[in-house]
């Protein structure tokens, strides 16, 4: 049967970026506690403060949707060439829960557009897992059909009934529910808030 966890943004701890650029807290992991070499998947939520490279890891497939500020501007850059980086790419996040895709080692510099901006990070170990991402607005009916599937409360609210029994989860802002093992589990999705969901499937 499928297990429900539903996580509580206001109990998420914040840790400062090594780069000094901003704070992120991490929502939900798979192994609990895994490293950020070691993890098959990680979802978390950053607040970028200023410009500057992002970190990059190796083998990881990112996700990052923009939550909130006017937004920002990822260059995609490649330094092989003997005059320097130049962008090769660029993501622009310029309206709430525009979504970027990108390799965990391409080279990645962000420009903000004006001020602070918070975003949502899924990063998936390539090889290990895959994960598609979909936004709902709204009230809606769907059946989740996945290893993990994770809701997280963008905005507004929403109460979320699981199953034919209508076990109800009723989210805020930044509440995240984490249903593992939903083998074609219905939801019903009811209030004016959005919705991110995440569906994980393991690969090995």
């Amino acid at each position: 049967m499928a297990a429900a966890t539903l996580i509580r943004g206001v109990d998420l701890v914040a840790a400062p970026w090594k780069n000094g650029g901003g704070v992120t807290r991490e929502v939900a992991a798979f192994p609990a506690g895994a490293g950020l070499d070691a993890f098959t998947w990680r979802v978390s939520i950053a607040d970028v403060a200023q410009a500057g490279p992002f970190s990059r890891f190796a083998g990881i497939d990112r996700t990052l949707a923009l939550l909130s500020g006017a937004g920002m501007l990822l260059d995609e850059t490649d330094a092989t060439d003997a005059a320097g980086a130049h962008a090769v790419k660029t993501y622009a996040l310029t309206q709430p829960l525009d979504i970027a895709r990108f390799a965990g080692e391409a080279r990645i510099d962000a420009r903000l557009v004006d001020g602070a901006t918070r975003d949502f990070n899924l990063m998936v170990r390539r090889g290990a897992a895959v994960a598609e991402s979909e936004v709902w607005r709204g009230a809606t009916q769907r059946v989740l059909s996945a290893d993990v599937v994770v809701l997280f409360c963008a905005g507004g609210s929403v109460s979320l009934a699981l199953g034919d029994e209508g076990q109800t989860h009723v989210l805020e802002a930044d509440d995240t529910l984490r249903i593992d093992t939903p083998k074609a589990l219905p939801c019903t999705v009811k209030g004016a808030g959005t919705v991110l969901a995440i569906s994980i499937r393991y690969t090995r």
